[in-house]
């Protein structure tokens, strides 16, 4: 895989860092040749997108910012914290205090309720329970109302949404505790163009409020000029 960076930062002033990545690689098959990212170095608060066709090791980049998988070169580190020098169960713990996931699949929880699973992150991070104001439940309220789902709808188990409602409730639990980065896997590909335009500007909007940075995949262009930066992986031939 090769990689380039479209947009670069101002570095005129230093902020705190969200995430720096540097010589990263990683390795599926050792038959197979490995795949290597750009570095990046994304400040707090800032939102990149990351795009690229099929096997340019876009989701693997999210398993390692995720710390579901370790590197097998180069330094990843979040928050100043490097992933690699964790044990499984500090990278879990890591992952539910600071990161909110955003899947493709949305991976709601079906029997439980929408402001359930919107409270969700709270009930497995003391940390991002305190950090939902006033309470988790007034915060997952107020999330949910600003994604325009509707009350009646609340204590509904998510199985009986819409795609679109199960999406927003997706990046609603994403949001909920204000976790310092949220990672989001490609959750527009079922939307059509309308519906993607309106999905995004809420989630950055509300990233914004929460002062969250955000690392968005897709392999849809038309997104990138949203984000304040932006990074194309390319498939080896």
């Amino acid at each position: 895989m090769t990689s380039k960076t479209d947009v670069q930062g101002d570095s005129s002033t230093p902020r705190q860092q969200a995430l720096h990545i540097s010589n990263l690689a990683f390795r599926w098959d050792q038959t197979q040749p490995p795949l290597s990212y750009p570095d990046i170095t994304l400040n707090a608060g800032e939102h990149l997108f990351l795009r690229g066709p099929s096997g340019s090791g876009k989701s693997t980049l999210l398993s390692l910012l995720g710390g579901l998988i370790v590197p097998d070169a180069g330094t990843l580190t979040l928050l100043g914290t490097e992933l690699a020098g964790l044990t499984s169960g500090q990278r879990d713990r890591f992952r539910a205090d600071h990161m909110g996931v955003i899947f493709q699949q949305f991976n709601l929880v079906p029997y439980l309720t929408t402001l359930d699973n919107v409270m969700l992150p709270c009930r497995l991070s003391r940390k991002r329970r305190a950090q939902a104001l006033p309470t988790p439940a007034k915060e997952a309220e107020s999330l949910l109302t600003e994604l325009g789902i509707p009350e009646s709808h609340w204590h509904r188990r998510v199985t009986g949404l819409s795609v679109g409602q199960q999406q927003r409730v997706a990046a609603a639990r994403a949001l909920t505790g204000a976790p310092e980065l949220i990672l989001a896997d490609e959750p527009t590909s079922a939307l059509d163009s309308d519906n993607r335009d309106r999905f995004i500007e809420l989630l950055l909007g509300l990233a914004a409020e929460k002062r969250s940075s955000v690392v968005f995949v897709s392999h849809d262009q038309g997104l990138a000029k949203r984000f304040d930066h932006q990074i194309a992986l390319e498939t080896i031939q």
